[in-house]
């Protein structure tokens, strides 16, 4: 039997969120790395880049990889002779750890979790409480697994119940195009199969924890079903071409993991789970020794590299841009933005399109201006602003013609594809859109000379600020045409796989 303070899992817990938010795990880098060095895309392999560089930039910076620092979800396996030293519930003590790390001073990271989540969506202020799940197992000590997952990824979950004879491939290959890049890929691609609905969610939510190791089973070969689908689905949804970002290249997954369960006989429950460019989750132990210790990965797993952007780049001054210029842009290009954008995120969006409907004035104008769909994290030290990397464009679509028409707005940036209407109301209005690249956060801060709070304060992230940037990079997503690079780059590169099949 051993004595394990609840007080350690609190500290281990809150210590484990801090390390995860900076630090990739170095299978991941690994992983990373060769889908770079590989890569053969130019836009691919630029966005690769950004985000090889943003990583060693968070591990040596102490920062947050991702501005979405997550939703914390917990696995513990408690064991049956385990005695707690205090009288605390086991919960509270996770999500004491979780409000500890979320309002550490040193580094503290973006409160998403919302409570009343179809009401007034209130933020907690410190991310509790997290998704914990608990199992009681022989043993005497704690196993601990800690992750922070990112909205856009989870958003892009899937689930069927499938008739028996049906084919997971089929489906899953059925899905993965409907995903879209708002997961930010490329990243591990988790199924459950087989249990009951919220088991198979609850199998790929675990499985996606394990190692990357798909080069490892290529080089031995599989054993069993389970593993002959993983090598099955790796290369087909590579093969689709949609690549890092979604800009159309060689990776678009680094590994495909499956964990199977009994199921009834009439079903065949499969659930899909993206995890992202930001992965971070890390796994302990508690033994009654005291809080766990976690190392520092070796630095010499990222590649020495720096970015800049290509010498073709075009440099786009946001307080002089024109419609007439904007027009000249073509879906692909890369700019470097300089200037002054607005921000704003769905709640922001909702308040506008709510004042325009009710033929109020806005609290700011729009006229020319960019907004940058971003939610920061709060500046430490001498920063202007934290990590502030783009949210999903996708989720602001239903507001985007309504903005474009009766506002003034220019453009718009974010990451990942745009839907169809907005692509038409992007050409009828001349507006572009933008992407900058999910998973590179940090990176982009840099770029961010100034940050003034404009509007709607008390939605705390999601406040409407004013970013000063100086060569921000973006890649143009919709140019005013209707052109969008998440069609036109993955075509491409599904005709080029069957060269390099």
């Amino acid at each position: 039997m051993s004595r394990i303070s609840q007080a350690d899992l609190t500290q281990s817990v809150a210590d484990a969120l801090q390390y995860i938010s900076y630090y990739h795990p170095p299978d991941f880098i690994s992983a990373m790395r060769s889908a770079w060095e590989r890569e053969e895309s130019p836009a691919a392999k630029d966005a690769l880049r950004q985000v090889l560089v943003n990583s060693r930039m968070c591990a040596l910076g102490k920062r947050p990889i991702c501005q979405d620092t997550g939703i914390v979800i917990v696995f513990l396996e408690i064991g049956m002779k385990v005695e707690w030293t205090e009288d605390v519930d086991i919960e509270d003590a996770v999500n004491a750890g979780v409000s500890q790390a979320f309002l550490d001073p040193n580094n503290p990271l973006r409160g998403s979790v919302l409570i009343d989540p179809d009401g007034q969506r209130q933020n907690t202020g410190d991310n509790t409480p997290a998704v914990i799940h608990m199992r009681v197992v022989p043993g005497d000590k704690v196993n601990v697994e800690v992750a922070a997952k990112g909205g856009g990824s989870e958003a892009k979950a899937r689930f069927a119940v499938l008739n028996p004879s049906d084919s997971v491939v089929d489906f899953v290959m059925s899905q993965v195009p409907l995903m879209g890049a708002g997961w930010c890929p490329p990243g591990i691609l988790s199924i459950g199969i087989g249990g009951t609905p919220e088991k198979a969610m609850l199998l790929a939510k675990e499985a996606m924890m394990a190692p990357i190791d798909i080069q490892e089973l290529q080089a031995r070969g599989p054993k069993g079903r389970a593993e002959e689908l993983r090598l099955e689905l790796y290369d087909k949804v590579n093969a689709l071409g949609i690549g890092a970002q979604g800009l159309g290249g060689l990776t678009t997954v680094l590994d495909v993991k499956i964990a199977e369960y009994p199921t009834h006989a009439a079903n065949k429950p499969v659930a899909i789970i993206p995890n992202c460019t930001a992965t971070r989750h890390i796994q302990f132990e508690l033994d009654g020794s005291g809080v766990a210790e976690f190392e520092p990965p070796d630095l010499t797993l990222w590649p020495d590299i720096d970015y800049s952007a290509s010498a073709n780049s075009k440099h786009v001054d946001l307080d002089t841009v024109t419609k007439d210029e904007a027009r000249t842009w073509r879906a692909g290009e890369t700019l470097l933005l300089s200037g002054r954008m607005l921000t704003g995120r769905d709640a922001a969006h909702k308040r506008l399109v709510e004042l325009l409907e009710k033929n109020e004035s806005l609290p700011i104008d729009l006229t020319d201006r960019f907004i940058y769909y971003v939610g920061p994290v709060n500046a430490v030290r001498d920063e202007v602003i934290g990590p502030a990397g783009p949210t999903t464009a996708t989720r602001m679509d239903k507001f985007s013609d309504t903005m474009l028409s009766k506002t003034g707005l220019l453009g718009m940036i974010g990451k990942a594809e745009r839907g169809d209407a907005t692509i038409e109301a992007i050409q009828k209005h001349g507006g572009v859109s933008l992407i900058a690249v999910g998973g590179a956060a940090y990176l982009i801060s840099k770029a961010i000379t100034d940050a003034k709070l404009l509007a709607f304060e008390e939605l705390g992230m999601e406040a409407i600020y004013e970013f000063e940037v100086k060569d921000m990079p973006v890649t143009v997503a919709v140019d005013s045409s209707g052109e969008s690079v998440h069609k036109t780059g993955p075509s491409q590169w599904r005709k080029m796989d069957v060269v390099h099949a």
